[in-house]
């Protein structure tokens, strides 16, 4: 269904779930002809009942898929100002309300969507867009195996908009919708690397719902993962800019159900049983049609040899014709012909000059402000920025941010294709970055730095958001520019991680190869909680060697310290042990040289991690004792309740569980003292655990009841679920087994909505727990 350029209007009764709705009503945006958000909130607003004064992001957060629920008030109120007659609005209402009704009965499951919008400009590519689905068409009716399809083609031409635009349609028509997922591989990057294959199946799979301690590490066992998950799947995967056949070659899954859909500028040939497209210029007729599009259908009828004109000089790119269209359309005074002879006016031939010429008069068409925000998004270190982020590096107000990025926007000179996060062409990044070097060197440092210091700053305040009783050092204030972020839960915190995880990373890179050593280093280790939870040990490595080069370079003690110390921690996790043990002693001789000794006792602590991982727990006892002694002279309770634990689990692992019980019990009583609700949690967890081995069931029983009530005034759904678990097991040990099979049941339950790595054993002791009811086992009976 094309609900673009006057086609019908999208109808929700069509709509399957919530993210299907979400999808139609973004159409209807479309069809109306794409009112900004800031027009939409103006006259929604009014139609709300009281009345009301939206912001722009209030409209434009209805329109993001990964919405769970939207306020059917609001939906009406948008397809009223939209301009839909009554009874029509009261189609949508009812359908807003049968797909969350649906949602709350498990009735329809929603989809990964994570196809950029589909642009209201659209136009042409007709033969192509044929040739494209054809092929898709003719090869997934024979083929065994999953459907490839490659378009090629010189920059600015819009393989990109066509292949979104083909995915929406293909999606529209009812295929593919289990799931759809896209990346920009960056292969053409000015400024940063191609993406790496392996991070881009992690975030593939972290889309599926894969728990991050189930990734592999490994870049074939991730692909192996990846074509696991979408075996037997309806899926539509989107391969943007690709540097070579290499880069996506562990990409694509094999299930016939797929459709790969890549872009590159390369030939790919390479690629075995894929359709290749070359996709060239607009016709002149399109190049014309878009043209109008964007400044106006009424003015470019008026003046047709002047349009044609135009679209010539723009080598009839669509990029070029887009530019040229919004200085049009921000100009109502000019006449097509007078752009016509500012674009002809001594223009040499050639595709690149000509849209030199086009960015020169885009450009200088901005007001001064204008053109800083247009340089700081060509500065940024990352693919796309926010606004506060663009805020920072310009060093201006969120609101003048924000008005700079849609006039760019407006102007066609930058992009948005999801709500609140701005980017800009290859072709354009690299210009904006060429203007502001040309005009203002210091400028570009300065931004760099603001950058550098404004992420890091955020990515401190998020790592204190996720886990308060985290250890670190504070941020050096001369360092981060006087910013202040603040998030007001860890679930913010965690989803502004996952958003920024990319430009952090980019952040990071940029960072180290300028005169920042401090945040080069100080970055990784705010990051170092986010990649921890998620298990990005490859990644948390890559990161901190960084930052030791930049630390190491500038003799900062601290920071080679730290990220010497970050660095064994991951390459404990990564088995990689001698390395870790040459990092951990390097750090820890550094942290006695410096007199930190909550760091030394840190490293101490990472030291017995170690060592119990390598299977030596002597060592392993040794280093947490050490860790447990400096704590305790320093009256470090924070570091003492972590040494607790970590002598604890080594007692554990010898088979001294007696012994580990006294140690737990400390770490417990430190807790309750202190208030610490998570941590009395995590010693509730331990002790019963201990004591489910140690057959002392009925204690295991009682302290697993505690951790419950504990967990559940977290809310935290997984240590809720170990609880039930812990308490199902110690039932069963006490050879109660109907008491035991619901706490199993609802321990099992919250491990598979989690998609938590305990959900196969959990299943597997149901299963023998009811074999032996079967069997006839009875309280009693031994």
């Amino acid at each position: 269904m094309n609900v673009a350029g006057g086609e019908a209007c999208p109808d929700p009764g069509e709509a399957v779930d919530l993210p299907e709705f979400i999808e139609r009503l973004r159409c209807l945006r479309i069809w109306a002809g794409s009112p900004s958000y800031r027009a939409l909130a103006k006259k929604v607003g009014p139609l709300l009942r009281p009345p009301q004064t939206l912001s722009q992001s209030t409209i434009g957060d209805v329109f993001q898929s990964r919405r769970r629920r939207l306020d059917p008030d609001l939906v009406v109120g948008i397809v009223r100002a939209l301009g839909l007659e009554e009874r029509t609005v009261d189609r949508w209402r009812a359908a807003c309300v049968r797909v969350h009704a649906e949602a709350k009965s498990g009735g329809a499951v929603g989809v990964f969507r994570q196809l950029p919008a589909d642009l209201a400009t659209f136009t042409g590519r007709d033969r192509d867009l044929r040739e494209l689905v054809g092929a898709i068409d003719s090869a997934r009716g024979a083929a065994r195996t999953v459907v490839i399809s490659a378009l090629e083609g010189m920059a600015g031409v819009g393989k990109t908009q066509l292949v979104v635009h083909a995915a929406h349609e293909l999606v529209r028509a009812g295929r593919y919708r289990d799931m759809q997922l896209f990346v920009n591989l960056r292969g053409f990057d000015p400024d940063q690397p191609p993406a790496d294959p392996s991070a881009v199946l992690e975030s593939f799979l972290r889309a599926l719902e894969v728990p991050a301690q189930q990734i592999p590490t490994d870049l074939e066992a991730r692909a192996a993962m990846f074509r696991d998950r979408l075996h037997d799947k309806d899926a539509l995967i989107v391969l943007d800019n690709a540097a070579s056949e290499e880069q996506v070659r562990r990409l694509i899954p094999a299930g016939p159900g797929c459709l790969v859909l890549i872009t590159s500028r390369r030939h790919l040939a390479g690629l075995e049983d894929a359709f290749l497209h070359q996709l060239d210029v607009l016709t002149a007729t399109e190049a014309v049609e878009l043209l109008g599009r964007i400044a106006g259908v009424e003015r470019v009828q008026a003046e047709p040899a002047a349009a044609a004109a135009i679209a010539e000089s723009c080598g009839f790119l669509p990029l070029a014709v887009a530019l040229a269209g919004g200085r049009l359309r921000s100009r109502p005074a000019w006449s097509l012909a007078h752009l016509a002879e500012h674009l002809q006016a001594g223009q040499p031939p050639g595709s690149d000059r000509r849209l030199s010429a086009i960015f020169d008069l885009s450009y200088r068409g901005l007001a001064p402000e204008a053109r800083r925000i247009f340089h700081t998004v060509g500065l940024s270190p990352g693919a796309d920025i926010s606004v506060p982020a663009a805020a920072a590096m310009a060093g201006i107000t969120a609101h003048e941010a924000q008005q700079g990025l849609e006039l760019l926007v407006d102007e066609h000179l930058a992009q948005q294709e999801h709500f609140g996060r701005y980017q800009l062409h290859d072709l354009l990044r690299a210009y904006a970055a060429e203007r502001a070097e040309l005009e203002s060197p210091k400028e570009c440092a300065e931004a760099l730095h603001r950058a550098a210091a404004w992420y890091t700053v955020a990515a401190d305040a998020a790592a204190q958001a996720i886990m308060p009783t985290r250890y670190c050092e504070p941020l050096r204030p001369e360092e981060t520019a006087g910013f202040n972020v603040t998030f007001d839960s860890s679930a913010e915190a965690m989803a502004w991680c996952d958003a920024e995880r990319a430009n952090l990373a980019a952040t990071v890179l940029a960072t180290a190869q300028s005169p920042s050593p401090y945040l080069a280093w100080r970055l990784p280790v705010a990051m170092s909680t986010y990649l921890h939870l998620t298990c990005s040990w490859p990644q948390w490595e890559q990161l901190h060697q960084l930052g030791l080069s930049a630390a190491t370079a500038s003799a900062d003690l601290a920071g080679e310290a730290w990220t010497l110390s970050n660095l064994g921690i991951a390459q404990t996790e990564l088995g990689r042990f001698d390395e870790a043990a040459d990092h951990l002693t390097r750090a820890l001789q550094l942290r006695r040289d410096l007199g930190d000794t909550s760091g030394e006792a840190a490293t101490l602590g990472n030291l017995a991690r170690l060592y119990a991982y390598a299977d030596q727990l002597e060592s392993g006892l040794y280093y947490a004792r050490q860790a447990l002694d400096l704590a305790r002279r320093t009256g470090d309770r924070r570091r003492e309740c972590a040494a607790l634990n970590s002598v604890a689990c080594c007692l554990g692992e010898l088979g001294r569980t007696d012994e580990a019980l006294e140690y737990f019990q400390a770490k417990l009583q430190m807790h309750r003292q202190d208030g610490d609700l998570r941590g009395l949690g995590l010693a509730l967890h331990n002790i019963g655990s201990a004591c489910n081995q140690t057959g002392r069931h009925a204690d295991a029983f009682t302290t697993f009841q505690e951790a419950l009530d504990v967990a559940r005034g977290f809310g935290e759904r997984h240590s809720e679920a170990g609880a039930l678990y812990g308490m199902a097991l110690a039932l069963d040990g006490l050879n109660d087994l109907d008491e035991a099979r619901p706490y199993l049941e609802q321990a099992l339950a919250i491990f598979e909505d989690l998609n938590a790595p305990e959900t196969q054993e959990a299943r597997s002791q149901l299963a023998r727990l009811r074999s032996r009811v079967t069997k006839g086992a009875h309280p009693g009976e031994g």
